[in-house]
């Protein structure tokens, strides 16, 4: 059994693997309960995360988006994160299925706030 590690890995479905920090990793509330030993998740052991339904090019820039996130949360004017268009469906779909929205909707808020 593994123990808690600073950093995850993360394996797309054509098998890149992504070595991120576990503090980037568990803003996916998916992803957190995938590594608490209390689900019983593998992944919680093997601190290796692997989604069959994410492609190596959407999970990078998931990836990317961690540390996107991570780095500016507490900055009041940041830009937008830039991206391919074609990809826009694809991130989409990745951040619903790691219930990733929680960062999009602080970000809403926080604009929200700057709007008023």
């Amino acid at each position: 059994m593994a123990s808690e590690t600073e950093y995850v890995t993360l394996v797309s479905s054509d098998d890149y693997s992504f070595v991120v920090l576990r503090s980037s990793a568990i803003k996916s509330p998916a992803i957190k309960r995938m590594l608490d030993p209390a689900y019983g998740f593998a992944e919680s052991k093997t601190n290796t995360c692997h989604f069959e339904n994410i492609n190596g090019l959407v999970l990078e820039k998931v990836c990317e988006y961690f540390y996107y996130y991570q780095k500016h949360k507490d900055s009041k004017d940041v830009a937008d994160m830039d991206f391919p268009i074609e990809l826009s469906l694809e991130l989409v779909m990745a951040a619903d299925y790691l219930d990733s929205t929680v960062p999009f909707e602080e970000n809403s808020k926080r604009r929200q706030d700057m709007l008023i």
